[in-house]
């Protein structure tokens, strides 16, 4: 009765509660309150798997922008057809005009037959003004269209093929037409009228030069002075003609002849592959520079040719092998040509060399018909492929290098070339790389230059170290700041006091990177090159004088200690840094005087070989350790505060004292969001640009040196990304950089969360 009538007791109470939760109001509020709890997990799902897809997309464009830098070259047939105008004699030289419409062929019976590339029809076939038998012929730099006929007096012709564009009824026609730059009359080379075997030209604004060897192995040089008439506005040639003994014995008869673009330097090379470097600078004084082997012992040279810009040479042996050589500065002080890399790819002997008009590729042909290209700056074979079953007698690349003219004894090939981006490899991003006109390999970035014969340098591994060396610098700067302070705000400091500090940093974060840099870059640069005895004087003033101000404190009478509440104590140390800041930097100017005879700068440089950049790591490390502290210490500071009270408590009943219970609880249970504000902060100054950029001086080299300046993956993208052309080499790379960027980011983040969570699996039972 008592069970029944309890239970009925407690029916009849809660039947109104129930009643009161069944209302129509509270059903709806009920059911609203699940809408909203499942709106809101929907949504943060769907947030985060936004931003992972998001990061996924990314990550994949730059591998789709990325991807082509590394795909191998091809060569497809486009057409063949017989050689045009076969009764003129046999090919001297093939080349193709800019557009890839038409092709020239320079004949033994001094021809010019300009044909069509798509169906090989002859447009014109010109006849040269040579009387005489043409004993040998040269190409100049190749993208200047001229070639020479030595002639069996001891005369040349200069030639030209040039071509005119119209566009008549909007479509574009093509006339094809033969200069002489040098005029229609031959030139004399050799005043005793002898045969010329080989020949070589270069044709300036102003100055052109040939050299030539003889029968007799004489090498015979003349050099023309173009005059500008002054009364009737014609031009006029004056030239001289000078005879030059070569030192070569008889039996060593001379097989290649080279003359530079700048007409300074002949390279001869004889039948025993010794290449002679003759310095041509003063026309009437030629001087041997270096004679040497270039080949081995039991081989000979076959092909030797100039790689674009004529500082380097290309020599192809007689066992397939392809050096290439260029002059280096010894330790006398010397230029000595010297062998810098070696191509081995192909077995069979080398018999044609082209090199591209406008980057440092080639194209070698051996005598089975096999067909390779090669970029010299990336030190690769780019393919390889056998375009023909006997031996092929002349190749030409097209000025864009995308289209190839092979001849052989069934005519004329023609092969569509695909190879965007030979420049790069692994090896020409991150390793050293023997640059042309440098002394030894190095790492070098200079993506651009005036010069049309430049060698792009696109090594990644100084900005990947100006990277590295800015966040260096910067969390050398921020963490034991951050770190610290966050300690001492979390467990020291007054709750009062930490109201005002806390928000104060946190605001700290949201100042624009752009003003820091502004000011970094043009104030805080400046007053650390005038102070920097001040500034090194600081670096040990500072911690002694507040240590001193902490020693003395400790004397001052208690009744005037007490009248500072707990955790306010630091507001006392804000004058003290004032006066050693203010007393640090009114030191600079007398120290200077005293050690460093009154500029520090040029004291280092002149005694250490320290070179100093106004805009300097010093300065980074300042302007971005400003930057990355107030996410560290937020981070830091929540991680230390929210450490649960009882563990400190304990710590402190048990009878530790503040500091044993901060560093042997505090932070080994707040060590996981510690490290993990340190590695967000460490990301943060990886992927930081408008400081760097503005406050570095942007100078891609790899020093340590904390007074050089840096250049960074970030900044370097800004700078030249709108310089860059749309899918080019330069453009993909800049992609590239960002690439990396993004995989340094993931792997500081996902180091810091592997870290972050073995700290709380091992600190998780304090």
């Amino acid at each position: 009765m008592l069970i029944n009538g309890n239970m009925n007791t407690t029916s009849e109470t809660s039947s109104p509660i129930l009643s009161a939760l069944n209302e129509p109001a509270i059903i709806r509020h009920r059911k609203l309150r699940m809408f909203k709890d499942k709106l809101a997990k929907h949504s943060m799902t769907i947030g985060g798997i936004s931003i992972i897809i998001a990061i996924c997309l990314i990550f994949f464009y730059l591998l789709y922008v990325v991807l082509p830098l590394f795909l191998p070259a091809s060569m497809e047939k486009v057409q063949q057809f017989k050689l045009p105008a076969p009764t003129v004699g046999e090919t001297l030289h093939l080349a193709i005009e800019e557009k890839n419409e038409l092709g020239v062929r320079f004949t033994q019976q001094a021809h010019a037959v300009f044909f069509d590339l798509k169906e090989g029809t002859v447009i014109s076939d010109n006849t040269l003004a040579v009387d005489t038998t043409i004993t040998s012929f040269a190409v100049a730099d190749s993208a200047s269209n001229v070639v020479a006929f030595g002639l069996n007096n001891g005369q040349a012709l200069v030639v030209k093929h040039t071509y005119d564009i119209s566009y008549p009824n909007d479509i574009r026609v093509i006339t094809p037409r033969i200069e002489y730059p040098l005029g229609k009359k031959p030139i004399v080379i050799d005043k005793q009228g002898k045969a010329l075997t080989h020949i070589d030209v270069q044709v300036g604004e102003e100055e052109s030069t040939l050299v030539a060897v003889t029968t007799d192995n004489r090498l015979v040089l003349a050099n023309l002075i173009q005059q500008d008439s002054l009364w009737d506005n014609e031009e006029s040639l004056s030239f001289e003609s000078q005879n030059v003994e070569f030192s070569l014995p008889q039996t060593e008869m001379t097989h290649f002849l080279l003359l530079d673009k700048t007409q300074r330097l002949v390279y001869v090379a004889d039948s025993e592959g010794q290449i002679s470097l003759i310095d041509v600078n003063t026309k009437t004084e030629p001087e041997v520079l270096q004679r040497l082997r270039v080949v081995e012992v039991d081989q000979h040279i076959t092909t030797l040719e100039f790689l674009t810009g004529d500082i380097s040479l290309l020599v192809g042996d007689s066992k397939g092998r392809i050096s290439q050589w260029f002059t280096v500065r010894d330790d006398n002080n010397n230029n000595v040509l010297t062998k810098i890399r070696q191509f081995h790819e192909q077995q069979a002997p080398i018999i044609g060399l082209v090199t591209e008009e406008r980057r440092k590729g080639f194209v070698a042909a051996d005598n089975t018909g096999q067909v390779s290209v090669y970029h010299t700056t990336a030190q690769r074979l780019l393919m390889q492929q056998s375009i023909s079953k006997t031996a092929l007698t002349h190749l030409a690349i097209s000025p864009r290098a995308n289209v190839l003219l092979a001849e052989d004894e069934k005519g004329i090939q023609v092969w569509g070339l695909h190879n965007e981006h030979p420049e790069i490899s692994m090896s020409a991003l991150w390793g050293k790389v023997h640059y042309e006109s440098y002394q030894e390999p190095a790492y070098v970035w200079q993506s651009s230059s005036a010069s049309s014969d430049f060698e792009p340098k696109f090594s990644l591994t100084p900005l990947a170290f100006g990277t590295l060396k800015a966040a260096f610098y910067a969390m050398l700067i921020a963490v034991p700041l951050g770190v610290l302070g966050a300690i001492y705000a979390a467990y020291f400091m007054n709750p009062r006091m930490r109201t005002v500090v806390k928000p104060t940093i946190e605001i700290m974060a949201a100042l624009p990177t752009v003003i820091l840099g502004f000011l970094a870059g043009l104030w805080l640069a400046q007053v650390i090159e005038k102070n920097l005895p001040g500034v090194f004087t600081l670096l040990f003033l500072l911690p002694t004088g507040v240590l001193l101000f902490a020693y003395a404190w400790r004397y001052i009478p208690k009744s005037m200690s007490k009248k500072i509440p707990d955790g306010w104590q630091a507001i006392l140390l804000i004058p003290v840094i004032l006066f050693l800041t203010w007393l640090s930097f009114a030191l600079s100017r007398p120290i200077e005087l005293w050690l460093f005879n009154g500029n520090m700068p040029h004291w280092l440089t002149m005694e250490f070989g320290i070179d100093f950049d106004q805009r300097n790591a010093i300065v980074v490390g300042i302007a971005m350790g400003l930057a990355v502290i107030p996410i560290i210490f937020s981070i830091a500071e929540d991680a230390i505060f929210s450490v649960p009270k009882h563990l400190t408590m304990g710590s402190l009943a048990l009878g530790a004292t503040p500091w044993q219970t901060m560093i042997r609880v505090v932070l080994l249970t707040a060590s996981p969001g510690i490290f993990s504000a340190i590695m967000i902060g460490m990301g943060r100054a990886v992927g930081e640009t408008m400081i760097v950029l503005m406050a570095t001086g942007n100078t891609p080299i790899m020093d340590f040196n904390m007074f050089q300046g840096l250049r960074t993956l970030s900044a370097n993208i800004a700078v030249e990304m709108p310089e860059s052309e749309v899918h080019s080499t330069h453009f993909r790379i800049l992609f590239l950089s960002g690439l990396v960027l993004f995989i340094f980011t993931f792997f500081f983040n996902t180091l810091a969360e592997v870290v972050r969570h073995r700290l709380r699996r091992k600190y998780s039972s304090l």
